[in-house]
Parts: structure tokens; C-alpha cells; sequence
């Protein structure tokens, strides 16, 4: 799967999210098995499949470009992602057994992981 297709399908599935209880959330993600991105602009030429996931405001919106004032950052690969987004895969497990790694705030990743779990 390509980057862009990945966040096309975030984006649809961001409209289910529950992202009331929610004020502000940024993380930044990295898929590191992407060593060339499909999307074309100075963050993914510098840093392949990085992309942020911001909640703000009642909205949730997804971009291809690092973040710069985020909660934390999350590492793993693609297909891992995918199976965490599909509720296949439970975070904390698979941060526990190193599968995604976390450079920042915890509590935010699992706030995330959170949204998640209430997402339709």
C-alpha cells in the first residue's frame, strides 16, 4: 500500500472517531518500511511515510508532513499500522513486545489508542 492510500483510508476512517472528550491530540507517525513515499513534498523526501494525525477543535485531520509541536511520535512498520487501526493488534502489546515504538508522550499514544477502540 502506498502512503497516499493509507491516508485516504485514515481519513475515511477518521470520520468515525469519537474525538469528543478529546482537546487537542498531535502525533506524528512513521511507517519505517516506506523508504520512498508516493507523495511529493520536502518532509517525506527528508523522512519517507511520516505523517501526523491532529485533534483539534472536534476535528481530526491528517497530513503527510511532520509535525513539529507534537505529543509524541510513533514508530512502526505499515502493515503493523494497519492491523492496530483495524483493532487487530493492541497497542499496548505490541509497544511492550517492541513492535511500535514511542518517542514522547505515552499518555497521549494510548489517548490515541483510546480513539481507536471507540471508532465505529
Amino acid at each position: 500500500m502506498k502512503l497516499s492510500e493509507l491516508l485516504a483510508m485514515l481519513r475515511d476512517k477518521a470520520e468515525k472517531f469519537d474525538v469528543s472528550g478529546c482537546n487537542f491530540l498531535a502525533i506524528n507517525f512513521r511507517m519505517t518500511d516506506i523508504e520512498e513515499s508516493d507523495i511529493d513534498n520536502d518532509d517525506q523526501k527528508k523522512e519517507p511515510g511520516i505523517f501526523y494525525i491532529e485533534v483539534k477543535d472536534g476535528r481530526v485531520d491528517i497530513q503527510p508532513y511532520r509535525y513539529n509541536d507534537t505529543n509524541c511520535t510513533i514508530c512502526m512498520k505499515m502493515k503493523n499500522f494497519l492491523k492496530l487501526m483495524d483493532r487487530k493488534l493492541d497497542a499496548v502489546l505490541a509497544f511492550t513486545t517492541g513492535i511500535l515504538k514511542i518517542d514522547g508522550d505515552i499518555g497521549k499514544a494510548l489517548e490515541f489508542s483510546e480513539l481507536l477502540k471507540k471508532a465505529e
